[in-house]
């Protein structure tokens, strides 16, 4: 009994104790010492500049407020790949390339201007790592689901052909529950079209490649019995009612006898069935005009007020990196963006629309820095667009990540350092080291096999956008990563985001600020609504609590003044464990 006592009461104390310092080592002060050279003093901000920082945090917090009304319209970004360490990683390249910073990372980039943020844990049903697609399930349909199936509850496995036509495994997601509100919907994504995440939208897809009639025959499935995902766009309820899609991915839309005119090349489907032009019929018998369209030049040319439905499709598969889009005639993601705005804007009952940064993903998985940092710089000018075109008082928007990647943003280099550099001081092999690094992936051997050295990237080209990182692990692609990734939200009940979320709660934080869907709705939903929080929450207004401490608490206040009394005089007896 009283080791026990001696443990509670001296156990904290010892925690505590000094640990061993390695800041007067001589390494430690010689860079400190080149630091300091390379900033002087007159660079830096005053203590006044932090307090004033500080300052202007706290009043902007004070007249913020949460928001508490309906959300007329919904943006969901999803940045595929787009970690904590890219977000941050991202804000210094903005800061040093394009907003003139002296040091780059005083910057931000826009959508860490929201006024809430959260997490969001990532992990599948079956695995501590996301893919793109039961990820997908999570954050659009509200419930977390097998590695590599989308749309589908775990009742369905790994190309289940079977379990994907059992309507009982489906999941909605919402899309559709805005769909049946009545509000315009679309997809807007940097990649194919039919791809996952923006087809879990619409489709239940036992493996998620399977985007067209061949790519089910590969796996030795009939694709008559097996829909996939473009057929599903035309036959399931939320890909029909879809008022825009827009990406790339034309050849999974086209046959193979159709040869494509921009690139010469022919389409992938084998059954002879043309998704766009069935797409165009399909929109023919619903109300209002559709069109169909394959560059950049006629996205800026169409006639907005003339067009309801609009099919877009830029590229053969995923449209090019950022600064190779125009050249191409593709348009960039917030020219897409502003172009669904404007068309689903013209519902009176608002709108749903869902965008999706692929190309920060396609870096990543290539170690290619630079490409990550430009694509999550362009994605981000794709959030400002929705911001600007949009309405804080009735229109949510949600940014966040499916997933992270293995990048690492590490050393102690000098302020204003380029992010895209290497460190001042050699590690203990004599070698420089990369300030952005990834754990595994294609890149060069990180050990030279030649010399059995670390490959010297003072060598390399490391600013290049298509230069590719030394790995200590070789892999096909980089890995995903599993740490939680952010949540940034501005608009009505936005405020609900912050914290640590379950990925699969946040369409249903989503809908619960629309008011749709089956789940619970805020207060200020339409009357008649049976499932509001106010006839549903456990805690009323007439809720009473205890007003005298319990005596677990009591206990605990005791053994806090315990512990300040006792500690000081075990360390002044010398007592530490380092």
């Amino acid at each position: 009994m009283y080791s026990i006592i001696f443990v509670l009461l001296v156990g904290p104390c010892l925690a505590v104790g000094k640990e061993e310092d390695h800041s007067d080592s001589f390494e430690a002060l010689r860079f400190v010492q080149a630091i300091q050279r390379q900033v002087p003093s007159e660079w830096l901000e005053t203590p006044t500049h932090w307090r004033n920082l500080a300052k202007e945090a706290i009043l902007s917090k004070e007249r913020q407020g949460p928001l508490e009304a309906v959300a007329k319209n919904g943006i969901f970004f999803i940045g595929d790949g787009m970690g904590i360490t890219s977000v941050s990683a991202a804000r210094v390249f903005k800061g040093q390339r394009d907003d003139g910073a002296r040091f780059g990372e005083e910057s931000s980039l826009h959508m860490e201007t929201f006024p809430y943020s959260g997490l969001s844990k990532t992990y599948c049903l079956d695995t501590q790592v996301a893919d793109s697609s039961c990820s997908a399930t999570a954050y659009l349909c509200g419930i977390k689901a097998r590695f590599a199936t989308a749309g589908l509850t775990p009742g369905v496995v790994f190309a289940d052909c079977r379990g994907q036509n059992n309507t009982d495994f489906h999941v909605t997601s919402i899309v559709e529950w805005a769909q049946r509100e009545g509000k315009s919907t679309g997809v807007v994504t940097s990649g194919r079209v039919t791809a996952i995440p923006g087809a879990a939208n619409w489709a239940g897809i036992a493996r998620r490649s399977w985007e067209t009639d061949a790519d089910v025959a590969e796996w030795g499935m009939n694709p008559e019995v097996c829909p996939d995902i473009g057929i599903q766009l035309l036959r399931k309820e939320a890909g029909q009612r879809l008022n825009v899609l827009l990406g790339g991915g034309r050849h999974r839309l086209t046959p193979v006898e159709k040869i494509d005119q921009e690139t010469n090349s022919p389409g992938k489907r084998t059954d002879g069935r043309n998704i766009a032009e069935e797409w165009l019929i399909m929109k023919s018998g619903q109300t209002g005009t559709a069109r169909y369209i394959t560059g950049r030049d006629e996205l800026l040319e169409l006639n907005l007020s003339e067009v309801d439905h609009l099919l877009g499709s830029f590229a053969m598969s995923e449209l090019p990196w950022s600064d190779e889009l125009e050249r191409n005639n593709d348009p960039t993601m917030a020219e897409m963006v502003e172009v669904a705005i404007k068309i689903l804007s013209k519902n009176p009952k608002g709108f749903f629309l869902f965008v999706h940064g692929s190309k920060i993903d396609s870096a990543h998985h290539s170690n290619r820095p630079g490409r990550a940092m430009r694509e999550i710089v362009e994605f981000d000018k794709s959030v400002k667009k929705g911001d600007d075109m949009t309405d804080d008082l009735d229109t949510l928007i949600v940014v966040s990540a499916d997933h992270s990647h293995t990048m690492g943003y590490s050393g102690y280099n000098v302020r204003g350092n380029p992010i895209l550099r290497h460190s001042i001081i050699p590690a203990d092999d004599g070698f420089v080291f990369s300030t952005l690094n990834y754990a595994n992936g294609p890149g060069p051997a990180w050990i030279n096999p030649d010399t059995g050295l670390r490959h010297n990237v003072l060598l390399d080209n490391t600013t290049h956008p298509n230069y590719e990182l030394p790995v200590p692990v070789p892999l096909f692609s980089e890995a995903h990563a599993s740490e939680d990734v952010p949540i940034f939200a501005k608009g009505p009940y936005a405020h609900y985001f912050a914290g640590v979320q379950e990925q699969s709660s946040i369409p249903h934080l989503m809908a619960y600020a629309l008011c749709v869907g089956d789940g619970l709705k805020n207060r200020y939903c339409l009357p008649g609504d049976e499932t509001t929080t106010e006839d549903s929450d456990p805690i009323s207004d007439t809720t009473t609590f205890p007003t005298t401490p319990s005596s677990a608490s009591t206990y605990g206040l005791v053994y806090c003044l315990v512990l300040l009394t006792v500690c000081p005089i075990f360390h002044g007896r010398g007592y530490s464990v380092k």
